[in-house]
């Protein structure tokens, strides 16, 4: 096949080069923005009157039908092409002949591909939006459907304060919707058209690229075309909300592993996402989240195989940034892939009461609310710390929990307690109290969810 660049060489390229440097197949899934793109540039070249309105009209029609044909008749094809620009002039040539290769003129395959690279970047945002908010409803229906539910929150994974259990799933939710926010904020910057900056100094033709931003659905265009066409950090950006993603799920992934464990016994996971072994048949497995939490790291790699893949490149265009979109396909379609299937297991998950109320009873998790009780009676906070140290270590050696403690031996470690001490240790109690904004009160948590409710 005839070569976009090849009039100045006596040989074409060896195999193995061929081998090394052909992109088709990763293309193809740029063609219907490719094509998009190209449909747009003849009605730009039109509007410069380098095309007349019937060689427009040709080729549109042209790239029309190549549009609705090409998954069809050349997806699952092995084509002979360097990459998808050249793919669809070769297709477009077939049929229109010489007026095919007009195509091209005013265009470079640099700014080119930086469009289609913006246009799916900014499709996939949309489609991972989407499928988020599915999954933040699925989070807050499993909160909603558990509100009553008090449960054991940890710091080093020591038993520390009562929560509300929904007030820990909606943590969560804050932390997916940050992402959502870094997600918008990549799409925001993708926004821009980079068509008429051609190989990276501009076109030499009167192409009006405020139609191309409007023809193709961009905000605006962009305004250095060196930087237009060696531009990738829309993608970076994309990558880095994505690995920040990934890892708030390896943390919620984390947590369904741990609360699963017979040993702990708080959630059961349905069937239908664990797996048995295939030697000890008691065994629920959590493999999904295991699954998750293990390719969490591919994000980070992804985001630091770009970022090092740029960071020693010259202005503007180089070759290495071929490489760009194998990163970015991974690493978007396995986090769709995440939020469809975790979507789908979260009304699964169901939870144990028993167990987690028997976990209620150790750790001796309403501690800090004996010291904020003497902090109200007048008592200096260190002091209150150092007294309620002394009270869990008595209860550690007596072999009792707090509320087994008699007031008069709790009487002993200070004058300030009084009778009303035990109205502190009850874990419903103590998360009542702390009904500040954003606090574990259910109060708090019943209008955080309303908020989110509106949000989502």
């Amino acid at each position: 096949m005839t070569k976009l660049w090849g009039g100045r060489f006596k040989k074409g390229l060896a195999n193995s080069a061929e081998a090394l440097s052909y992109s088709m197949e990763a293309d193809k899934r740029l063609y219907p923005y490719d094509i998009k793109v190209n449909m747009a540039h003849v009605k730009a070249l039109q509007a410069a009157g380098i095309l007349s309105q019937d060689e427009a009209s040709a080729l549109s029609e042209a790239l029309e039908d190549l549009l609705a044909r090409f998954a069809d008749d050349y997806m699952d094809a092995e084509l002979p092409d360097e990459d998808i620009h050249s793919c669809v002039e070769r297709l477009l040539v077939e049929r229109c002949g010489d007026l095919g290769k007009k195509l091209h003129t005013g265009k470079s395959r640099n700014d080119q591909v930086a469009t289609d690279a913006r246009l799916l970047v900014k499709d996939e945002i949309d489609q991972i939006d989407g499928l988020l908010q599915g999954f933040l409803k699925s989070l807050l229906n499993l909160a909603k459907a558990n509100q009553e539910i008090v449960f054991p929150g940890f710091t080093h994974l020591q038993v520390a304060q009562p929560i509300m259990f929904a007030h820990h799933i909606l943590a969560y939710i804050e932390k997916f919707q940050r992402d959502r926010e870094r997600l918008q904020d990549a799409r925001k910057r993708a926004d821009f058209c980079p068509l008429g900056s051609a190989a990276m100094a501009g076109s030499n033709y009167p192409l009006d690229r405020d139609l191309l931003a409007k023809e193709l659905g961009f905000a605006g265009v962009t305004q250095n075309s060196m930087d237009a066409v060696s531009d990738r950090d829309f993608i970076l950006e994309t990558l880095s909300a994505l690995a920040i993603a990934m890892a708030h799920m390896s943390q919620l992934c984390e947590e369904l592993i741990f609360w699963s464990s017979p040993v702990v016994g708080f959630i059961t996971i349905g069937d239908d996402f664990t797996t048995g072994s295939s030697i000890m048949p008691q065994k629920k497995n959590p493999d999904m989240a295991e699954l998750v939490r293990g390719k969490t790291g591919k994000f980070l790699g992804a985001f630091v195989g770009l970022h090092e893949l740029m960071k020693g490149l010259p202005l503007t265009y180089n070759r290495d940034m071929q490489e760009d979109k194998p990163y970015l396909y991974e690493s978007v379609d396995t986090f769709k892939l995440v939020l469809d299937c975790f979507t789908e297991m979260m009304p699964t998950i169901t939870l144990n009461k028993a167990a987690i109320d028997e976990s209620l009873t150790k750790g001796h998790i309403c501690a800090t609310e004996i010291a904020d009780y003497l902090v109200i009676k007048g008592v200096p906070f260190r002091d209150a710390h150092e007294i309620t140290g002394q009270v869990v270590q008595y209860a550690d050696e007596k072999g009792m929990t707090l509320d087994q403690i008699s007031v008069s031996e709790y009487q002993n470690f200070s004058d300030a307690i009084a009778a009303d001490i035990q109205d502190v240790l009850t874990c419903d109690k103590a998360v009542a109290r702390k009904a500040l904004v954003g606090g574990t009160a259910p109060s708090q948590v019943a209008a955080q969810i309303q908020r989110l409710e509106g949000l989502l």
